[in-house]
């Protein structure tokens, strides 16, 4: 916390690299499993289609779920850059504000996880929230100390960095399943950039076959609009229905995203783009706050050329894009612009 002193404990009988915080002080979070606490509980639409796409010829299989309300809690779902503070704002008071929010943020994504955590939970602290950082690697997750510290948790929060180095250490762990149980019980799990593509099903990794051009100044082009490209596994299976991408009118993904759902026109595509962050609802309906927009591909209407086609073509897909203040219904495939300008924070 700014301007205080701060002592970060570990937690030596599980082996785990817990550092709690508090307005309080630190305080030592013991292996033991705390009581469960029950939660209280719009951009132009364009929709258009792509007459008649015909691009060239095949990784990875879709991990495909219908499209679901499944949860009680909130997703929280940002595109990576900078988050206003209203957008930081936003995901406490959906983990039950200040005084009362109790947040788990989970680091592991990142090179440095240790220092990214502290950020993070400094930052949550600053406005109110109960934080501890769950730094685990993967025999820690398989263990049960640390997922009965997540039976009191409000929020959970993903940071960025790679999303792979998640899905290693927390596919089918018991960590994992006490997570699902917190959002199905009412909490809001959110994260940005590496921390939003691992919510859905199946997950962009940011690998491609061939690898791609280097010498753009994201090192990340996607030249090619074609099958067997985009390499997608498995994710962490908060989202159904949708595959996510991020930063993605900065670094213009399109061509990412596109191939992909194309190739499995059963899932939605949205981009999110940087500072801007999708709020699902309990309902299942997406709220875009923030500095940007949301671009969302729906071709579940439309006709692709057959996967033993050699080339990828496609008509009928619709394209929504959705600045701040739009809402969209992935059930029905409809949307709605904001009919004012609206504060970034707020659905």
């Amino acid at each position: 916390m700014k301007g205080r002193a701060r002592q970060h404990a570990t937690v030596e009988t599980a082996s785990l690299h817990l550092a709690s915080h508090h307005s309080r002080g630190a305080r030592l979070i013991v292996g033991g499993p705390e009581p469960e606490v029950p939660l209280r509980p719009r951009i132009a639409l364009i929709a258009g289609l792509f007459s008649t796409c015909i691009i060239a010829p095949a990784f990875g299989q879709a991990h495909e779920k219908p499209a679901s309300t499944a949860g009680r809690g909130h997703l929280f779902i940002v595109g990576g850059g900078e988050q206003s503070a209203e957008l930081v704002t936003r995901f406490v008071a959906l983990a039950g504000g200040r005084g009362h929010a109790r947040i788990a943020v989970v680091p592991m994504a990142s090179e440095d996880a240790a220092g990214t955590g502290k950020e993070k939970a400094d930052e949550l602290e600053e406005l109110g929230a109960d934080v501890f950082v769950l730094n685990l690697n993967r025999a820690e997750a398989e263990g049960d100390s640390a997922a009965k510290l997540l039976g009191s948790a409000t929020g959970i929060w993903f940071t960025g960095g790679d999303q792979i180095r998640l899905t290693r250490i927390l596919l089918d762990t018991p960590v994992l399943r006490a997570m699902h149980l917190r959002y199905e019980r009412g909490a809001v799990v959110g994260g940005t950039s590496a921390g939003a593509a691992i919510m859905p099903d199946s997950m962009l990794t940011g690998n491609q076959q061939p690898p791609g051009d280097s010498s753009g100044y994201y090192g990340d082009e996607y030249p090619l609009l074609a099958r067997g490209v985009i390499e997608i596994v498995r994710g962490l299976g908060f989202l159904h229905g949708a595959i996510v991408d991020q930063h993605f009118i900065k670094r213009e993904r399109h061509n990412r995203l596109l191939s992909v759902v194309l190739e499995r026109p059963t899932l939605l595509g949205v981009g999110i783009d940087e500072g801007t962050a999708l709020d699902v609802a309990p309902d299942g309906r997406w709220h875009v706050l923030g500095a940007s927009a949301a671009i969302v591909y729906d071709a579940r209407a439309g006709s692709v050329t057959p996967a033993s086609a050699s080339i990828l073509g496609a008509t009928g897909v619709r394209l929504n894009l959705l600045p701040a203040g739009s809402t969209f219904d992935p059930r029905t495939g409809r949307g709605a612009l904001p009919s004012r300008r609206v504060p970034t924070g707020a659905p």
